[in-house]
């Protein structure tokens, strides 16, 4: 009987990536305190739904900057897997933030809709078409941390979310000086609380999948299981378990049945190769045995959990 493990380290953003974020965040406050100014001066819901996602953006940026110091923290003690997983956290509060406060904006957008105070729409248009540029200089450093990170990509969101969002605000501020039509202060709210829940769920779905310890994206553990078993030497694969581990990398676990002329630390160390080579898996953890029918009746197979795969030409497990 052999055990095998192996794995290599996914540094987590450094202290560059925390840099690039710091400085996003420093651009993404100094404007949000002028907006805020501006949207109470100017009677615009629309400003200052903007000003509140740009806090939320900060809050982002903030949260990111703290994660990833986290998530350098090696394992030891009762976290034996680190705290990669504080990156999924961030990205779910993320998430979460943004569809609490799309809810807020949808409702005061559709209540002002009828009720409408006068709006200023030469400086919403002003101050939307500045956070535009404001917005794309924070996305840009932002951008240039890891984007692999959950947490990352959660900011870039965020940011993301908002540039579309100044867009529909300088229209609106447009629309109100062409028009005079208030309520188009409130449309491009709406627009705003829209696009906030589009990338909020998406977050909250991706962080939802790490902590369900859902199969990588694009991996099939079906597939998989059949791919490892069709390897030389393979009789065998079950109690397969494969999983994320963080948003930079995956894991895998399983018991492996060897053929009997073939060795077993061989036939693990081609499996790891391929896991490594085709799925970009290599936190990997195999329990390898000779095939025979005493292991087969073995306690801890009786009862394999998930699919048995074995290999091609067989009809049923050893």
């Amino acid at each position: 009987m052999g055990q095998g493990h192996v794995h290599s380290g996914h540094p987590a953003a450094g202290a560059s990536d925390r840099r690039w974020l710091s400085a996003a965040l420093a651009v993404v406050l100094v404007f949000m305190a002028g907006e805020v100014v501006a949207g109470l001066l100017a009677h615009s819901l629309a400003l200052l739904a903007d000003a509140g996602h740009m806090l939320t953006d900060a809050a982002a940026l903030l949260v990111a900057i703290v994660a990833s110091r986290l998530a350098e923290r090696p394992a030891r003690g009762k976290y034996t897997y680190g705290f990669s997983r504080v990156d999924a956290l961030s990205g779910q509060a993320n998430g979460i933030t943004l569809l609490l406060l799309a809810a807020w904006i949808g409702y005061e957008a559709i209540r002002r809709i009828w009720d409408t105070p006068p709006v200023h729409g030469g400086v919403v248009a002003v101050v939307a078409g500045i956070g535009i540029v404001v917005n794309v200089l924070a996305t840009s450093l932002a951008g240039r941390a890891d984007r692999s990170s959950l947490n990352v990509r959660g900011v870039l969101a965020h940011l993301v979310t908002d540039a579309w969002a100044f867009a529909a605000t300088l229209a609106a501020g447009l629309v109100i000086v062409g028009t005079g039509w208030r309520p188009a202060d409130s449309v491009a709210s709406l627009v705003v609380a829209a696009l906030m829940v589009h990338a909020g769920v998406g977050l909250v779905r991706d962080a939802g999948r790490i902590f369900l310890e859902a199969a990588p994206a694009g991996v099939d553990p079906h597939a998989l299981g059949d791919d490892l078993a069709a390897a030389e030497g393979v009789a065998e694969i079950h109690d397969l378990h494969v999983w994320v581990l963080g948003s930079r990398h995956a894991a895998m676990s399983a018991h492996v049945l060897v053929d009997a002329p073939y060795d077993c630390h061989a036939v693990a160390e081609t499996l790891r190769l391929r896991l490594a080579d085709r799925y970009g898996i290599d936190h990997v953890t195999l329990q390898v045995d000779h095939a025979t029918a005493s292991v087969h009746d073995a306690e801890n197979c009786a009862d394999a959990h998930g699919a048995v795969h074995v290999a091609p030409g067989m009809n049923e497990p050893i």
